[in-house]
């Protein structure tokens, strides 16, 4: 099982975390919501429970929970900027389809 983060989400979260001046990692969830009925949720994680998965790429710690892992497993993290846009984007193996506004997906 693994998570991995892309160069550019690598370097994103660094200089979110060294801006914020503490935190152990990033923490990757997923959450019952929306139409389709799964959403991601990213937060800090400023502890790391005993039941965390913990994967570390490109020295960023990436934190999931033993309920979100079956979901997320294989799991990459991009970070992407388009015009005025940015953010992270998940590109995960495990998603069957996603609602027409790309917030929840099935798996």
């Amino acid at each position: 099982m693994a998570v991995t983060l892309t160069d550019a989400a690598a370097a994103r979260v660094k200089n979110f975390l060294e801006a914020r001046g503490s935190g152990q990692g990033l923490r990757l969830g997923v959450k019952t919501t929306g139409c389709s009925g799964l959403a991601y949720t990213l937060e800090f994680a400023d502890l790391i429970e005993e039941t965390d998965t913990v994967f570390e790429d490109q020295g960023v710690k990436v934190i999931v929970d033993a309920k979100s892992l079956i979901y997320l497993d294989g799991t990459e993290l991009d970070f992407k900027r388009e015009g005025l846009n940015e953010g992270f984007e998940f590109n995960n193996p495990n998603v069957k389809d996603a609602c027409g506004c790309g917030e929840s997906f099935t798996v």
